[in-house]
């Protein structure tokens, strides 16, 4: 069959090759970086958010090895007593021919039975397969960053390729940086838990909110990180450098992306345990479809603008001024 004349599908969200909807030069010279021009840009690139949190998931698919380790699904079944004096009660009425009422109402209360759990085999190489996250993390980050990039400053995206591209272009320094940028977002959050649980004297109170400022603090730095990375050759020191600068600068629209992905958390929290379990389904969908791209997209609509104003712009007019003196010359 001539592939001209075949019928076009109605449904094209995982077509690559299809074309975008475009905008103009004067649409884009004119729309500012203000909240309007976010939903106007986020309306236009829903469908795309779509493909790249697919590829954010696949990238990390480690993750969800360590989410079925911890489950019960890969556990050891087995039954104990609730009480830790059944033993002791036991080992006294061994050799007995008969029970009294009294042994019989102990053996009852204390040798309850409960359902547990050990782990399995799988359960420890589900966790050490899941350590393959730490060599995926950064390059996926950088891969979407890209990409992100991209669509906020609306230029031509190619979603596949583009990804791809900047994994082989950025990934001598997005994988190690990536190890690192993983293991401080599992030891932040584990830092505030247990400081959380530990007690409530004043030197745990006090590293209970350094823990919290700094893991908001450096939370606000992911969003120049990847993007500088994908933007600039600047060593990780000077990325890091930057970005705490850029966290102080932007802090207006870091605070009200940090609202953003706050509202979309919230609303994932509330359809998993919200609602009567109505909602469950889309709850365990949501990060799959949405959760991390729309984030990313939020975070990185506040900071590329503010990068670019700071340091893309800067460069541009100084290679311009540049250029004007051969440029006049050969006039």
């Amino acid at each position: 069959m001539n592939d001209r004349n075949r019928k076009p599908s109605r449904f094209r969200i995982f077509n690559f090759q299809k074309d975008g909807k475009g905008v103009s030069k004067d649409e884009v010279l004119n729309e500012k970086p203000n909240l309007k021009g976010f939903f106007k840009l986020y309306k236009d690139s829903i469908s795309r958010l779509l493909t790249v949190n697919i590829m954010m998931v696949i990238g990390c698919l480690p993750v969800l090895l360590a989410i079925l380790a911890a489950s019960d699904l890969m556990m050891i079944e087995y039954t104990a007593p609730n009480s830790d004096f059944y033993s002791v009660i036991h080992s006294t009425l061994v050799g007995l021919d008969t029970f009294s009422a009294a042994d019989l109402a102990l053996i009852g209360t204390e040798g309850i039975q409960l359902t547990l759990h050990a782990p399995s085999t799988w359960t420890y190489v589900f966790y050490g397969t899941s350590l393959l996250t730490f060599l995926t993390f950064g390059l996926v980050n950088v891969g979407s960053a890209y990409v992100l990039r991209q669509m906020v400053s609306r230029q031509p995206v190619f979603m596949v390729s583009d990804f791809f591209y900047a994994i082989r272009r950025n990934w001598k320094q997005a994988l190690p940086f990536g190890m690192l940028d993983l293991l401080l977002l599992i030891l932040i959050p584990a830092n505030v838990f247990i400081l959380l649980t530990s007690g409530t004297s004043f030197l745990f109170g006090f590293l209970f909110w350094c823990n919290i400022i700094f893991g908001v603090l450096y939370f606000i730095m992911r969003f120049y990180i990847y993007l500088q990375m994908v933007t600039f050759d600047l060593s990780v020191f000077k990325i890091l450098k930057n970005s705490l600068i850029f966290s102080m600068l932007g802090l207006k629209r870091n605070l009200m992306a940090l609202l953003g992905i706050l509202a979309l958390v919230l609303i994932n929290v509330l359809c998993i345990f919200g609602f009567g379990g109505i909602l469950l389904p889309i709850g365990i969908a949501f990060p799959f479809m949405i959760l991390f791209s729309h984030s990313a997209f939020m975070a990185t609509y506040a900071a590329y603008f503010k990068i670019k104003e700071i340091m893309i712009d800067p460069l541009l007019a100084e290679e311009q001024v540049q250029d004007a003196p051969a440029e006049d010359s050969q006039a």
